[in-house]
């Protein structure tokens, strides 16, 4: 069927666009069950299938309790009034068409705030995510999940035909996203995934800031996300339209990961980053020491291994008497020390290894600026070494279920 784009359209189905921060409102004065946010921009090949799919699906499961709300960034190709035309027909179906603000996250965003669900989704409008896993993800949300994710990475899911050079870079990213955020990322298998509920209350009135096309991490990192349920899905190609994939993408990811990550900054790390630093100088002095001519001129290979180690030995060493100098007194001297230091320097070196890897992927895959490269590296291979040394080297002993019965017991007593 042709619809005819026609210019100022105004129905009941036309949602005004929010205004002010990017902030989901506790709840509706109409609430219903389910609000399915779909992003689009220049999808007028794909739009009336998408809908039609997604009908077929919810309509069965919840007829009257759902609405689809289409959030078009003002597409050229009138994808908006395509939408507003199929509206008139399919009265779940409501429109935003945004004007002087782009990004699919923010898109998504700016549609939880007008909807009126009390579980918020969203789901992509080039029809590469299956609408018949939304029948999976709303069973998870009603068994009790506060997030509910689609998933190529766990039994069931999968891509298409990507090539091995996509996969690595899909895998890449997430290894990065673990480096930089592990506690985020690391929930979820399939970080990168646009295709997931969540419910109000989990999110609401956190204040979002999202960079890029990756809104499920901003949601998990600033909602207050307990229980998280995954499905598994496979990725298909698009038939229709053209990929907005670009190495910009890559950037705002980057950027995205970044600002997460100073923003749930735990209150050891700027000690830990300014221990960091102090070995930079220590490397850098001995390396000149060591290996320059007018000095003692040592082989440069010799000189960097000697100037990298007195450097974490120097790391360790304020870390154990000042970062984490409260776990160490607790922790122990001693062989107790000489182990923390045997952690602490594997996980130094694997991070080096990690910013090798990740200097090279994105200076010989993608291209970009080997300083601007280098700068990513260094601070997600310093978010990595201080979760990693948190977690391993400077970690207390989990409680027993002896320690933890003696511990009670005063309170036990005082209670009687």
């Amino acid at each position: 069927m042709h619809v005819r784009p026609v210019e100022g359209t105004r129905l009941a189905a036309v949602v005004e666009t929010p205004r002010g921060p990017l902030s989901v409102p506790p709840r509706h004065q109409a609430p219903i069950r389910l609000s399915l946010i779909v992003p689009t921009y220049n999808e007028s090949r794909n739009i009336e299938e998408l809908l039609r799919q997604l009908t077929t699906v919810l309509e069965p499961r919840l007829s009257g309790e759902y609405e689809i709300l289409v959030v078009d960034d003002d597409s050229p190709d009138g994808t908006w009034a395509i939408a507003m035309r199929l509206a008139e027909r399919l009265p779940m179906v409501r429109v935003m068409r945004r004007r002087g603000e782009k990004g699919l996250s923010t898109a998504v965003i700016r549609g939880w705030q007008a909807a009126r669900g009390e579980v918020l989704a969203v789901i992509d409008a080039d029809l590469q995510h299956p609408p018949e896993v939304l029948a999976r993800l709303w069973e998870s949300m009603e068994a009790g999940a506060d997030l509910a994710a689609a998933s190529r990475h766990v039994q069931g899911g999968g891509v298409s035909d990507w090539s091995a050079l996509r996969r690595a870079l899909s895998r890449g990213a997430q290894l990065l996203g673990l480096a930089v955020l592990p506690s985020v990322v690391g929930r979820l298998t399939d970080p990168m995934s646009g295709y997931f509920m969540v419910r109000r209350s989990a999110i609401a009135d956190a204040e979002m800031s999202p960079l890029g096309y990756k809104i499920l991490i901003e949601v998990v990192g600033r909602g207050r996300i307990r229980s998280i349920a995954e499905t598994g899905y496979v990725f298909r190609e698009r038939t229709a339209g053209e990929s907005k994939v670009t190495a910009r993408l890559y950037v705002d990811y980057l950027r995205h990961l970044l600002r997460l990550r100073i923003a749930t900054l735990p209150p050891r790390f700027p000690r830990f980053a300014v221990v960091g630093f102090s070995g930079v100088v220590v490397d850098m002095g001995l390396l000149f020491l060591l290996s320059d001519p007018h000095a003692l001129g040592w082989g440069l290979t010799r000189s960097k291994v000697l100037a990298a180690e007195a450097a974490i030995v120097n790391n360790f060493m304020w870390n154990d008497a000042w970062t984490f100098g409260d776990l160490a007194k607790r922790l122990g001297g001693g062989s107790a020390r000489l182990k923390r230091f045997a952690k602490f320097n594997l996980i130094c070196a694997m991070g080096l290894a990690l910013s090798v890897l990740l200097l090279a992927l994105q200076v010989d895959v993608l291209h970009l600026n080997r300083y601007f490269a280098n700068a990513v590296a260094i601070a997600t291979v310093t978010a990595w070494n201080f979760w990693m040394n948190k977690t391993f080297s400077w970690a207390l002993p989990a409680p027993t279920a002896s320690s933890a019965s003696a511990a009670d017991a005063p309170r036990r007593a005082a209670a009687t």
